[in-house]
Order: structure tokens, then sequence, then C-alpha cells
């Protein structure tokens, strides 16, 4: 185990360690299984105790990634629309890119905010504001916002977890990281249940209105 945290604190205090992180994040744009949260979550764990990455590197680097990572989305949903490849035309892909073209014509700004922190979630809105033309413009101060608190966000919960493991820096970023997934998993039941209850509103809004007035 020693071996391991030694392993660790080396990785943590090597330069390419931001690359990793900068790259993560980048594909994460674009890429879901590529676990950007985990790596930042992780580092942040061992940067409570050892001081290394800086945290406020980690942050930059993070921000700096997911940002130009979803704007990656944008631009490949500009150029090639949400039908392109097989995995897009799946029935749970086709119905987040309905609900995201749904939601950015009601809410755009805090969708995309919040869809960062959702895997799934972040890719189907890039790709369908691209694909749907929406203003690149505010598209990127949207994206710049939402890639700074989401770095901010996960790497806080790494310094937080981290700083309890102080001499074992394995423990202290898995159990960062299992908190950080559980976090996310709550976050979006919350966001589920409630896209479900302001659509089952709408839904009914919609059933009780007159169809039209009588002639006079």
């Amino acid at each position: 185990m020693q071996a391991i945290n030694d392993f660790i604190l080396a990785a943590a205090g090597q330069p390419w360690v931001l690359l990793l992180v900068f790259a993560c994040c980048v594909i994460d744009g674009f890429f879901p299984p590529i676990p950007s949260e985990s790596v930042v979550v992780g580092l942040a764990a061992v940067s409570a105790t050892t001081g290394v990455p800086s945290a406020w590197l980690l942050i930059l680097v993070g921000a700096l990634g997911a940002f130009i990572g979803d704007n990656i989305a944008y631009m490949i949903g500009r150029r090639i629309g949400v039908r392109r490849w097989r995995w897009m035309r799946s029935q749970r892909m086709q119905g987040a890119f309905r609900w995201a073209g749904r939601e950015l014509r009601r809410r755009a700004a805090s969708l995309i905010i919040v869809a960062r922190f959702i895997p799934i979630g972040r890719v189907a809105v890039n790709l369908t504001a691209g694909a749907t033309h929406f203003s690149h413009g505010m598209f990127v101060a949207l994206t710049a916002m939402s890639a700074v608190l989401w770095a901010s966000y996960s790497v806080a919960i790494g310094l937080f977890f981290g700083q309890w493991f102080e001499h074992n820096h394995l423990l202290g970023a898995i159990i960062a990281i299992v908190a950080a997934v559980i976090l996310g998993i709550v976050v979006d039941r919350i966001i589920s249940k409630v896209r479900g209850a302001t659509t089952a509103t709408e839904v009914d809004a919609e059933a009780g209105e007159p169809e039209g007035e009588p002639v006079q």
C-alpha cells in the first residue's frame, strides 16, 4: 500500500498530470466514457494533503479543457447533426436530443450550465445546440461559466474528502470519487424529477386550453 501511495504522490507532482487532466476534460465534452470528473476529483484529493498538483491549476486546466470540449461538441453538432452515427440514433440518445431541443428553446442558459454536471446530458445538449444553430456567441459565454463552476465544484469535492486521508492518498482519492459520483446521481435525479414535473404541468396546461372561441 505504501508503494501505491508513493507512486500516486510521485505522479501527482509531474507536469504531465495536468496535460492528462486537460486531455480528459476536452474529450469528455463529446465522448462521455472518458472519466474527467474522476481524474480531477482524484487529483484534488491528493492535492488536499500534499499540495501537488496545485488546486488552482487543476481548476484552471479542468475548466479550460471542459470549455474546449463543450465547444468541439457544439461544432460537431453544427456540422453533422445528431443522426450521423449509429450511437446517435439509439432510442435513448434520440430522446435526449429531443429533450435538449425543447429545453434549449425554453431555458437555454440554465440548461447549458446545469448540463455540464451530467455526462450524457452535456453531450446531448452541446450537440443539439450546434445542430439547431443556437447562437454560438451565447453558447461560448455560457460554457465558459459552466466550465469554471464544474471545475471548481470537482476540485472542492476532492479537497474536502482528501484532507481526511493524509497518509493514504489512494483511499482519499477513491472516497472523493465515489462521493462525486453519488452527488452527480443525486443532481441527475433531482433534475429529472423537476423536468418530469415541468413536462407534466405543460401537458396538463395544453390539454386544458380551449380549442377556440365560438364564432359570433
